[in-house]
């Protein structure tokens, strides 16, 4: 058991228990199925709460009273038999009850592969019949006796054959000695085979029935000698299934002699009981009691078994008792896993009670509800306002909610300057809200960080550190700025704020969580804080140039002089004006000299009509140029301009500014008619139903695009909704089109279009059947962003289990492979070279003519990575996560710089936890629909979620690309019914025969991508689909396979408007290429067929080469998130991800131990995760610094001071 300080917990293993284990684990048996006394409320004597078995209810008081209070601590009651200690010990200490018959552990059973199954090489449901006493097995054969029968036999059959000839006596003579030489230990007998054996050879055999039998031949395996056997039978078997069973099973047996368990330990004769506190019982009102379902089960246990006992005392028949062990059997199956149990125990509301297992399973069990995430204690959350006066780092803080959060820092310094001299005095003058308590709580929050967190928190920026301002409020105010990282509105969304206790927990906050310190978006490095919506639109309106506006075309000498004319109502803030700017007139206006007077001084003049993409490029080179610390202000300036702006701007609108353009009766008039001549020309059968259709379609999807044209020009753009669409704040044309324009065509549920249009714009509103037409779209949007929401959600939380423990261990692994990154590829789906090769690590010198522009080891900054696309280059060779040659990890240089400091990535970054965010945060923008493409065969397309899903699972893609398995020429594409064939007539290696010609089928409908004649090469698509990962992998290797998921994925991400920077991606990638099929065991422990983890396996493999000693051999795998998630060395973090149960008993046989590599596997148990300040330590010295500043010490008393004290 852990200790309760395991903060020096190294690593932890998990073994099956023996007998003799589990009893030194207990403090006493069982032997009562009561629990509470209901008269006198305490627990029953030898009871499931029995104070002498797991300790007394009350602190330090035993339960007769006896002896009471600490002194006594450790004594035992020679009364009542109860050890006077800490009534904690109730939630330690187990209990015990001895089984009168053995009982199958149901997870030995019945997980796959079987356990029990394995071992004793029976099917699962023939060891079922015998556990549930449906069957009989043999458990030991006497050899001599069954010679003697047989010796019987054949004296018998010679005397009878001398009476009486025939061949029935021959037959029954062989069928007997056939019997006679089958029996052997494990052998299954029918109820009615057994009873008449028993009858004619009763001691050649015993068989018996139940977990017992098992039991018995349990025993009686001799592993060792098992697995010699077994290994001789392996180099004989030609059968892959049976080889692959036999592989099982050695692999089973090596774990068993590995770990020191014994097989017959799968089956229970004593069994632990939990302690009580861990399934509690509680008084509610009207003398009922609550009561956890796992009481119910060992209550069930407890009165079977003693029933069982009674039953074997009173030496009751055979039928009754053998039910009775069956009823105990089921019994103990309900409790360990009543979900896999067959006959369910339903509680009295015909609810499955939950067993061991299910505290253990699923979102609410154990590992995901109370170990991965806890409820705290100092925290609180209300409802967010926009607080536009704050500083980007700062929040408001509703004073009540403050006092709350600071209370025992408040306390401290009441009873220090001596208000109050207890803690209950000064818990009362919190209450009262004294103004000294306001004054010290205003002292105590001083230079400390809260933490506010948004949830769903989708990637690290959900939760940042703010310094807090106290508010008179009920609301939390936060700045405008940090809406886009929290996905934050303010229609009524809550937000949660949690206070760092500990100095150094305050440190972190305000060294990596401030807000002002996260500007940069973790998934590509771009940055997350760009204004929008009102500052866009206030800074739009200020840098506009409107003709005609007063004061235009004068010239100013300065800013003064525009300022005074402003002010007399000479000049308006849109006038084109001229001013004399570094040593030239420049055209301009004075609202965009009031915009750059908020700008650094040496930023350059910026003279645009800025949008919002325009002020995102600003805001983007402010960072750039000046870094992250300084860039803060001037985003707070703008903010506070654009707010100022949009105000002073009167920017609003109404319904009647929405002009509903006049040409819109006569292009629909024309639309209508042409319509009508199509339905003419259909009747008059000149046109087909699907051409009449496609027609039609076509008519009204250019009179919508005609409508929309005049949406736009018929708008001002002084009008409201133009100047607010066209800076970008808030909605799109396409909106205004539906709202003055026409809503156009629609789909039905099918996805088909349906003909007729809806013609009215929501402004004049719509004839009852366009409604109808409408309410499908709607419906179809709101059912799909609820699936999605969970789709992308269960994804983000597989890619973080998969990557959770990829950590930077080192600063360079040295490796000297990389990957290139080619122009070309980028360009195909529009993500510029630069951006992919930002933040790398160069491999190679990188030359332009014979100047270096980055060295071989050095990071490729923002503008050396401008210079390199400029220039003829067309490929870089970098670093990447997935050639990284550090084991269980991976080093800083491979990984290149961190995206959101633009600095070398930290020794104890968490990269892997990062990589899985920036995937799975933008995954909700994503589309869940799979699109069906007409035509004879109708191929579906995978895109969006669906389609990343399929890639980071290695799923065989549907509809999949015929693939050339061999280098050769297209002689001949022939044209079938349902398919067309191509013959490749095969250059590569050398035929064995003269003409050598491969056939490949290709369904019809699906575009063929070569020609006759072509060359194609192995591994080469033959026509238009999805790659599989596993054939890609096996024609063209792992490099092909490597950039192929990255590519696919940013084609993907990359036109719905994300970014993710290619590391990212190749993170994931290097964990589903982190596992190695073992081939050849050489001198390792290793197991033919064990799928390991890479890092392991060089491990291993350096240690064998040390001592002399041959490596194994080992096949490159390619593994889904999910599989290899589930292979991890982990097992904490294998069980708390998915199928508990099995991954527990698989390690539990192997004896596994967890070396607490990741950050679950520590989050688990309590301690610091290795990432970060966990993994590097924290600065001593700015620690110091930190408690004196939050604890000064109290300033020291002079000998005068003393003596006025003392006459006073």
């Amino acid at each position: 058991m852990i200790s309760s300080r395991n903060s020096d917990v190294k690593s932890i293993s998990i073994k099956i228990a023996s007998p003799e284990e589990i009893l030194k684990w207990s403090y006493g048996e069982v032997t009562k199925p009561e629990t509470l006394n209901y008269r006198t409320q305490r627990p029953e004597k030898d009871g499931l709460f029995s104070e002498r078995i797991f300790g007394p209810t009350k602190d330090y008081e035993c339960y007769c009273g006896k002896y009471k209070k600490i002194r006594y601590k450790g004594v035992v009651c020679e009364k009542c038999g109860v050890e006077v200690t800490r009534s904690q010990v109730r939630r330690e200490r187990m209990g015990h009850i001895t089984l009168e018959s053995p009982v199958a552990h149901t997870w030995f059973l019945k997980t796959v592969p079987s356990k029990l199954s394995l071992l004793l090489d029976i099917s699962v449901p023939k060891l079922e019949k015998v556990i549930y006493y449906a069957a009989f097995i043999v458990t030991s054969v006497n050899n001599e006796a069954r010679e003697r029968a047989l010796g019987k036999l054949k004296q018998e059959f010679k005397t009878l054959k001398r009476e009486k000839s025939g061949d029935d006596f021959e037959e029954a003579r062989k069928k007997q000695e056939e019997i006679l030489s089958v029996l052997r230990p494990g052998l299954m007998l029918t109820e009615q085979e057994y009873y008449s054996l028993a009858r004619v050879f009763g001691d050649v055999f015993e068989a018996d029935r139940g977990a017992g039998a098992i039991r018995k031949i349990l025993e009686g395996i001799d592993l060792e000698a098992t697995v010699k056997v077994l290994r001789k039978e392996l180099e004989s078997l030609r059968d892959a299934n049976k080889k692959r069973r036999v592989l099982q099973r050695l692999r089973l047996l090596n774990s068993l002699i590995k770990s020191n368990s014994r097989p017959e330990w799968m089956i229970l004769t004593i069994l632990p009981i939990l302690p009580p506190e861990l399934r509690p019982m509680v008084a509610l009102d009207g003398g009922r009691y609550a009561t956890a379902d796992l009481n119910d089960l060992y209550r069930r246990v407890i009165n079977r078994n003693n029933r069982l006992r009674k039953l074997v005392e009173l030496k009751a028949p055979d039928v009754i008792i053998t039910n009775e062990k069956r009823m105990l059997q089921e019994a103990v199956d309900a409790l360990i896993d009543n979900a896999a149990s067959t006959g369910q125990i339903l509680s009295s509301r015909r609810r499955p009670l939950r067993s061991l297992a299910d505290l253990l399973k699923g979102k609410q069990g154990r590992f995901r509800q109370n170990l991965l995430g806890k409820r705290v204690d100092y925290s609180g959350r209300s409802v967010i306002v926009v607080g536009p006066e704050l500083k980007l780092n700062e929040c408001g803080l509703p004073k009540n909610l403050a006092l709350e959060l600071f209370r025992p820092f408040v306390i401290w310094k009441i009873i220090e300057r001596g208000y109050a001299y207890n803690i209950k005095q000064a818990n009362r003058l919190i209450e009262q809200g004294t103004p000294d308590v306001w004054a010290i709580l205003e002292e105590v929050i001083d230079g400390k960080k809260v933490l506010l967190n948004r949830a769903p928190t989708l990637h690290r920026l959900g939760i940042q550190a703010f310094t807090p301002r106290l508010i008179e409020d009920l609301a939390i105010r936060i700045p405008p700025l940090v809406c886009t990282a929290f996905n934050a509105d303010f229609d009524g969304d809550q937000m949660a704020v949690h206070l760092p206790l500990t100095v150094e927990a305050q440190y972190e906050a305000q060294k990596l969580m401030d807000a002002g310190k996260n500007l940069l978006k973790p998934a590509n490095g771009e940055p997350i804080v760009s204004p929008t919506q009102d500052v866009v639109l206030g800074v739009y309106y200020l840098t506009g140039i409107k003709p005609g506006a007063k004061g235009e075309g004068k010239v100013f000498s300065g800013f003064t002089e525009m300022t005074h004319a402003f002010e007399a109502e000479l000049l308006d803030l849109d006038a084109k004006i001229k001013i004399p700017l570094d040593g030239k007139i420049t055209e301009t206006s004075y609202g965009r000299l009031i915009f750059n007077r908020e700008l650094p001084e040496d930023f350059g003049f910026v003279n645009e009509h800025l949008n919002k993409k325009a002020l995102a490029g600003v805001v983007s080179d402010i960072i750039n140029r000046y870094g992250i610390e300084v860039s803060r202000e001037y985003l707070d300036r703008i903010k506070d301009l654009g707010f100022r702006y949009a105000t002073l701007s009167a920017v609003s609108w109404s319904v009647d500014d929405i002009v509903i353009p006049g040409e819109k009766e006569e292009i629909i008039h024309r639309g209508n008619a042409e319509t009508d001549l199509i339905q003419s020309q259909f009747h008059e059968g000149l046109l087909t139903e699907k051409e009449r259709q496609r027609n039609v379609i076509s008519v009204w999807t250019k009179v919508l695009r005609e409508i929309s044209g005049l949406v736009a020009k018929s708008l001002e753009p002084q009008n409201s909704i133009h100047i607010i669409i066209s800076s970008g704040a808030r909605g799109n044309w396409n909106q205004l089109n539906q709202i003055m324009g026409m809503k156009g065509l629609m789909t039905n549920p099918k996805n088909e279009t349906i003909e007729l249009p809806v013609k009215t714009s929501l402004k004049e509103g719509h004839k009852i059947l366009e409604y109808f037409i409408s309410t499908h779209g709607a419906r179809k949007g709101s059912t799909d962003t609820a699936l999605k929401t969970a789709s992308a959600g269960y994804l983000t939380r597989r890619l973080v289990d998969v990557a959770q423990d990829l950590i930077v261990k080192e600063r360079d692994c040295r490796t000297k492979e990389g990957i290139e990154i080619t122009k070309k590829e980028g360009k195909e789906f529009g993500y510029s070279f630069a951006e992919r090769l930002y933040s790398r690590t160069s491999l190679l010198d990188v030359r332009v003519g014979r100047k270096i522009l980055v060295r071989a080891g050095e990071i490729i900054t923002r503008a050396v990575a401008g210079k390199i696309e400029e220039s003829a280059i067309e490929s870089v060779k970098v670093r990447s996560p997935i050639t990284c040659k550090t084991t269980y990890g991976i080093c800083a240089a491979c990984y290149g710089s961190d995206l959101t400091t633009e600095k070398p990535i930290e020794v104890g970054g968490a990269v892997g936890i990062i990589a899985a965010q920036s995937i799975g945060e933008p995954g909700t923008q994503l589309t869940l629909r799979t699109f069906h493409i007409g035509g004879i065969a109708g191929v579906d397309i995978t895109t969006g979620l669906p389609r990343v899903e399929e890639l980071f699972e290695a799923r065989p893609p549907k509809g999949k690309a015929v693939v050339a398995k061999n280098d050769g020429r297209v002689e001949a594409i022939e044209e079938g019914m349902l398919a067309k064939t191509m013959k490749i007539k095969e250059t590569g290696e050398k035929p064995k025969k003269k003409k050598i010609f491969q056939e490949y089928l290709i369904p019809v409908g699906v575009n063929i991508l070569v020609k006759e004649g072509d060359s194609v090469l192995k591994g080469q698509p033959l026509s238009e689909g999805p790659m599989d990962l596993r054939e890609l992998m096996a024609y063209k290797g792992i490099e092909a396979v490597k950039q192929y998921i990255i590519n696919e994925i940013q084609k993907i991400y990359i036109p719905e408007g994300t970014s993710i920077n290619d590391k990212h991606i190749e993170i994931i990638v290097r964990q589903m290429l982190g596992r190695v099929l073992i081939k050849d065991v050489g001198d390792t422990d290793f197991m033919v067929g064990d799928i390991v983890e890479k890092s392991k396996f060089k491990e291993v493999n350096r240690e064998a080469k040390k001592t002399g000693k041959t490596p194994a051999k080992g096949i490159q795998l390619i593994m889904g998130i999910t599989r290899a998630s589930l292979t991890t060395e982990s097992f904490l973090s294998a069980a708390s991800f998915q199928e508990t149960s099995r991954v527990l008993v698989n390690a539990a046989c192997e004896g596994k131990v967890d070396i607490l590599r990741g950050l679950k596997e520590n989050v688990i148990i309590g301690k610091l995760i290795p990432v970060g300040t966990g993994f590097t330590g924290i600065n001593e010295e700015e620690i110091r610094l930190l408690k004196e500043k939050f604890y000064p010490a109290p300033p020291e008393e002079t000998e005068e001071e003393i003596d006025v004290v003392e006459k006073t």
